[in-house]
């Protein structure tokens, strides 16, 4: 089975919920530490060569939008709920933009979707 690498990037430094349902789903979550953590997603993506990327932040975009200016990455961010989440990965997304829910469920579904695309 092919292992699925996650980067959570929260801007208040969270994640840790998520990380537990990607790692839930067989996933590997690897959460970015620190204040302003979303603004970093993007390189820390390419260091782990990660299959998804998530930004948290208020707007829920910085963090998305920086890491797709930068590297290429296909993003939708601005979204609020896990069912958006799950769109944007069967709609070919990598990198999502939320606004803060740092929730189990959230992790679990998107690794399930990215896995039901593979």
């Amino acid at each position: 089975m092919i292992m699925i690498t996650v980067v959570i990037a929260d801007r208040l430094g969270k994640g840790q919920n998520v990380a537990k349902g990607v790692e839930v789903a067989g996933g590997r979550a690897v959460v970015v530490p620190g204040m302003g953590a979303d603004m970093r997603l993007g390189d820390v993506m390419q260091t782990e060569k990660a299959d998804i990327g998530i930004s948290f932040c208020g707007s829920g975009g910085a963090g998305a939008i920086t890491a797709a200016t930068k590297y290429g990455y296909a993003e939708r961010h601005g979204m609020r709920s896990v069912e958006e989440g799950v769109t944007a990965i069967n709609d070919g997304k990598t990198v999502l933009g939320f606004g803060f829910m740092d929730q189990e469920e959230l992790g679990r579904r998107l690794v399930e979707a990215y896995m039901n695309k593979k």
